[in-house]
């Protein structure tokens, strides 16, 4: 039997009644852009999450990027100021920093969970330096409490980059409530996935969040009147409609992921394979199931002869890209280490039980056909 990486079709085949009558209410409405659904959702999704405000952007990178944008509209940030973020993340964590007109500083990560590792991210705290952003990778939320009395304690910003982990759990409080501000990506691929880009900014912060609305809507709070220089991303209607629906699945798919997850990380136990590190499951969400592997390809080949399609997050870091030439100097060893070694297993809340034994029995009988 094949096993693809994740199988969208599958996963929005359950609801698919629901979705169609969802997508149907919105064509016969007649109102397609900053209408009652993206209101509803926004209320929805803040409650979930036990935000006060969820504004709905046009995709994750806008989300966080807009943040940033509406601290500098606030003088909370300005020109050159110095951004730490992860070294291994997604590029997109770093372009939101550099199309603000900030700096991203690297930090490498906590050996075990991949995340922030305080340690090190407070001995990168310069002069310059004004914001934290944490990204909460994989589905693992970082050390919330730890980042936060850092932040205290010099004065910086602490950004949550959610887009992996919606609905995660630290100190009874969920991802988008941990720092000053967060966002969130609603790609199809992801826990919360809609059926094309989107994406939410939750805070606390009442000022935060009337800038983040103006900036994403042209920089306007009255039509025609234009406050600040904003742009055109905003969450339509069809797709927050289509959100709506599967936010209220979220809880039950999260419980399937976190089932899969544990049978991987109690059956597989090859000498071989290293198995993602949890101190606690409330914290972890497994948008990705990721393993460690000095042998990465030779084991990506092998299961891929058996049937089992997994995908790499990601093989190149950031600062090897051609796009941040200027970083490619630095010495981030660990994080190039992990980029060499990661591999992600098939996680998906569609996936059976079946399909999960095939993967494992795979994974074990890694190297006997050497």
């Amino acid at each position: 039997m094949s096993i693809p990486f994740y199988d969208l079709k599958q996963v929005n085949a359950r609801y698919a009644d629901e979705l169609k009558a969802a997508a149907a209410r919105v064509i016969d409405s007649g109102w397609y852009v900053l209408g009652e659904e993206v209101a509803a959702f926004e209320r929805e999704f803040a409650a979930y999450c036990g935000a006060r405000h969820a504004i709905g952007v046009g995709n994750g990178l806008d989300a966080l990027a807009l943040i940033l944008r509406a601290y500098r509209e606030l003088g909370m940030l300005k020109d050159g100021d110095e951004v730490l973020v992860p070294a291994n993340t997604f590029i997109a964590t770093f372009l939101a920093v550099s199309q603000s007109g900030l700096v991203p500083v690297p930090v490498e990560p906590d050996p075990a969970s991949f995340n922030l590792d305080p340690a090190r991210t407070e001995a990168a705290i310069g002069p310059r330096t004004r914001a934290i952003v944490a990204v909460h990778l994989y589905g693992q939320l970082a050390d919330m409490a730890s980042l936060s009395a850092l932040a205290r304690q010099h004065g910086l910003l602490l950004i949550e980059d959610a887009a992996q982990a919606h609905g995660a759990v630290q100190d009874g409080r969920k991802a988008g409530t941990l720092g000053d501000a967060a966002a969130f990506s609603f790609f199809p691929t992801k826990n919360l996935g809609a059926l094309g880009d989107g994406g939410a900014v939750t805070t606390a912060d009442d000022a935060l969040a009337r800038q983040v609305t103006a900036l994403r809507n042209y920089g306007s709070e009255t039509k025609y009147q234009h406050r600040f220089q904003g742009v055109n991303s905003r969450l339509d209607e069809l797709q927050a409609a289509l959100l709506r629906v599967k936010l209220a699945h979220l809880d039950e798919e999260i419980a399937r992921r976190r089932a899969v997850a544990r049978r991987y990380r109690q059956e597989i136990g090859h000498p071989a394979i290293g198995l993602p590190a949890v101190p606690r499951e409330e914290g972890h969400v497994w948008h990705l199931f990721v393993v460690r592997c000095a042998r990465r390809d030779d084991l990506q080949r092998h299961l891929q002869a058996g049937g089992i399609h997994t995908q790499v997050h990601y093989p190149v870091p950031t600062h090897r890209q051609p796009a941040y030439a200027a970083l490619q100097e630095l010495s981030l060893p660990l994080t190039e280490r992990l980029h060499a070694e990661v591999l992600s297993l098939p996680l998906s809340p569609a996936l059976d039980d079946t399909a999960v034994g095939q993967v494992i029995a795979a994974c074990q009988a890694f190297g006997a056909d050497a």
